[in-house]
């Protein structure tokens, strides 16, 4: 009796963790990263349109020739569609982060639903039909949401980087949580927002993405979209 309760809980654990995991599959399959030991680095940021953040990333992404995937909050795409086309110009891939933010291993499947569609809309009435990518807020999902997804053409992209730049002190703390762990074929996870508030203070991770920038073109790593290493990881 004790070792079946040790084991459930065990699987609770487990499932807690997979639930939140980003290189995690137990909860279905996602996109996490590229081929290992390639020369690619895909840069994703979550939870923009922000002013003036992402306008500032944007221009530093510019500087270097860089491409970025951006997961977007649809009531921030709805306040601010002019940055959202501005990320589109410039020539980046825009994804799915909800409508709202919302922890979806929390929701009904109504809600989850609602919360793609609603953000797919406002991202279609900002610039058009984008990207078929989807993030989930937090990494958080079970069966369903991923299912949802699916069913909707939206295709589930996680990570296997994170720059932990909702707290970042400074550049250079986010600069050494990415730095260490590159190896080729990663998924960066970064904010150019913040889902609790509009105007988040985003500008370490700007600086951080500038030096990380000059830092891995000199060591002749490619960056490029998810689109792009997904393509390559075929």
């Amino acid at each position: 009796m004790f070792a079946l309760a040790a084991a459930a809980g065990a699987a609770l654990l487990f499932g807690g963790y997979q639930s939140f995991a980003p290189t995690g599959q137990w909860f279905g399959r996602a996109f996490c990263r590229g081929r290992r030991g390639s020369r690619q680095i895909a840069l994703t940021f979550d939870d923009g349109p922000n002013d003036p953040h992402t306008l500032k990333l944007l221009d530093v992404l510019s500087k270097h020739d860089v491409h970025a995937t951006f997961f977007l909050i649809g009531q921030y795409v709805r306040r601010r569609p002019d940055i959202v086309a501005e990320i589109a110009k410039r020539g980046h891939v825009i994804g799915n982060h909800t409508f709202t933010h919302p922890l979806l291993i929390l929701q009904s499947a109504s809600r989850i639903r609602h919360e793609l569609l609603q953000c797919r809309e406002a991202i279609h009435d900002a610039v058009g039909e984008h990207s078929n990518l989807f993030r989930p807020p937090w990494g958080g999902r079970r069966p369903a949401v991923f299912r949802i997804a699916r069913q909707a053409g939206i295709d589930p992209v996680m990570w296997n980087i994170t720059g932990y730049d909702w707290k970042a002190s400074s550049p250079e703390f986010i600069e050494q949580k990415i730095a260490p762990k590159i190896r080729g074929g990663d998924v960066v996870l970064l904010h150019d927002g913040g889902h609790a508030a509009f105007g988040t203070d985003r500008s370490a991770t700007v600086s951080a993405v500038d030096r990380l920038l000059t830092r891995y073109k000199a060591e002749a790593y490619e960056l490029v979209t998810v689109p792009e290493m997904m393509r390559q990881r075929r």
